[in-house]
């Protein structure tokens, strides 16, 4: 199968069509296997299933498929019945590979079941293709990360490596976005992905609603560390918890290292170590997308102008607040909220599906 390529952002809607426009459904296929995980597939069910309009249309059809129609065993002590065969992953605009547990999975030895081989097939080219746990194993048999990089559950990190040489595994982090192809950690990991692929789609407003109706952290960015149990050479008793509640509260200011540190009592090198530790991030790269995260509120709940939300977001100058938001997302302030301003004021403006 050959690589896929993203799908081209439809025109935006004209104000003509305002009074009748209805968003077009992304269609979302799970594609499982014996041995299936229940949490990871209703994962998926129940947070795209959540994603709304403010006008309360589903923004997402999920489907559930497997090689044939029937029952699907899991590895609790019930099967689930699937009414989709491997012929719905020809209509998805987003397949999603769940993990299994099942023994006998070809993949897990860096081979390709013959039959979930023809499954992905079907898979029209730009459909957009994500991976659960060690669903990652399946992408990587059918070659879809050769010479990218991917993530998978800790425990079969070295395995994955040894099969797959030519993926760049990153074990430590909860999930991985290269565009058309994501693969994320074990199995609560999934959350995060679904909540991400939401918010890539129709912005933070809505995946922010999705995460309180299902009462989950609204975001955990992809590159925080999987909690890996390590040796540990002392009692970590003292945390960065409230360095990092105090910064939320003062992003709008200059911050520097020793600002924080102090908030704990540490010194700089100590608070230092601290912090990676427990966020698996430095505390410039934090800062940098707590306030890209607030950037991206303000552009898309407020009025105010790029200057202002640079100022409000700590970034200074719109110069700044342009640089990192193209560097983390890929575009400008200004089309940043012509895409999510939608998740407010209706489909009069422009949108991604």
């Amino acid at each position: 199968m050959a690589s896929p390529t993203r799908h081209p952002t439809p025109a935006a809607p004209t104000a003509l069509d305002a009074p009748t426009a209805v968003p077009t459904r992304h269609r979302v296929a799970v594609f499982v296997r014996d041995g299936l995980l229940p949490i990871e597939l209703g994962i998926v069910h129940r947070l795209f299933g959540m994603a709304r309009t403010p006008a309360g249309d589903p923004l997402y059809e999920v489907v559930t498929c497997s090689h044939t129609p029937g029952e699907v065993r899991t590895d609790a002590d019930f099967p689930i019945v699937v009414e989709h065969g491997p012929e719905a992953l020809a209509t998805a605009d987003t397949v999603v590979v769940p993990a299994s547990h099942a023994q006998e999975q070809p993949e897990l030895d860096g081979t390709l079941d013959p039959r979930t081989a023809e499954a992905l097939a079907r898979i029209r080219p730009g459909t957009r293709i994500a991976s659960i746990c060690t669903g990652a194993f399946v992408l990587a048999a059918a070659g879809l990360l050769d010479g990218r990089r991917a993530t998978t559950h800790w425990i079969a990190a070295e395995r994955f490596a040894r099969l797959f040489p030519r993926v760049e595994l990153d074990a430590d982090v909860l999930y991985v976005d290269e565009g058309d192809i994501l693969t994320s950690a074990g199995v609560a990991s999934g959350t995060d992905l679904c909540l991400h692929l939401v918010r890539r789609d129709h912005g933070t407003a809505v995946a922010n609603e999705v995460a309180r109706r299902t009462v989950v952290p609204p975001h955990r960015d992809g590159g925080q560390a999987q909690f890996i149990r390590r040796p540990v050479p002392e009692p970590q008793l003292a945390t960065t918890t409230k360095a990092r509640a105090w910064a939320l509260a003062h992003l709008h200011e200059p911050l520097a290292l020793r600002d924080l540190a102090e908030q704990e009592s540490m010194s700089v090198r100590t608070f230092t170590r601290r912090f990676r530790e427990e966020t698996g991030l430095s505390p410039l790269q934090w800062l940098n997308r707590q306030r890209i995260e607030l950037a991206r509120q303000l552009l898309e709940d407020t009025d105010h102008s790029v200057d202002q939300v640079a100022e409000k977001a700590g970034f200074g100058t719109a110069v700044s607040l342009r640089q990192h938001l193209q560097s983390a997302l890929g575009v400008s302030p200004t089309s940043y909220r012509r895409t999510f301003r939608t998740t407010l004021d209706g489909p009069t403006k422009a949108s991604t599906p």
